[in-house]
């Protein structure tokens, strides 16, 4: 009957199979996954960096770009960065994202805290889930 034995379901006991073409198994299992594929959602991270002093115009226009790139449903990747010795300001940078959060607040809620990594102060901030 041109027909072949084909496993559907190696680890159940006993082991199921059915009597069908294999091609047509082949091509139907290959668009389950393509429905799968397109039902999940593709995370994008964007970022946004801030020096430790960074001024008082240039902080309202990053927060900006931050509550478009949320709203968008990305996730953001706030950074301060500090160039040789401004790593004395540490504190600086961390009030700073502190600050970005709770603008950033009915946006999105702060994944983690901030965290200084090298010459880096980072902290990941997700978009809130619409209603």
């Amino acid at each position: 009957m041109e027909l072949d034995l084909v496993e559907i379901s190696p680890n159940a006991e006993p082991p199921v199979c059915k009597i069908m073409d294999y091609k047509k198994f082949l091509y139907e299992q290959k668009k389950r996954e393509k429905v799968l594929k397109a039902k999940s959602t593709q995370i994008t991270i964007k970022e946004i960096r801030f020096g430790p002093q960074t001024d008082e115009h240039d902080y309202e226009f990053k927060k900006k770009n931050a509550m478009k790139f949320l709203k968008d449903g990305s996730k953001l990747k706030a950074f301060v960065f500090f160039k040789g010795r401004s790593i004395i300001y540490k504190d600086q940078g961390q009030i700073l994202l502190l600050r970005l959060a709770q603008d950033l607040e009915e946006y999105g809620k702060v994944e983690s805290m901030p965290v200084l990594e090298g010459k880096r102060m980072i902290m990941f901030i997700a978009p809130v889930k619409k209603k």
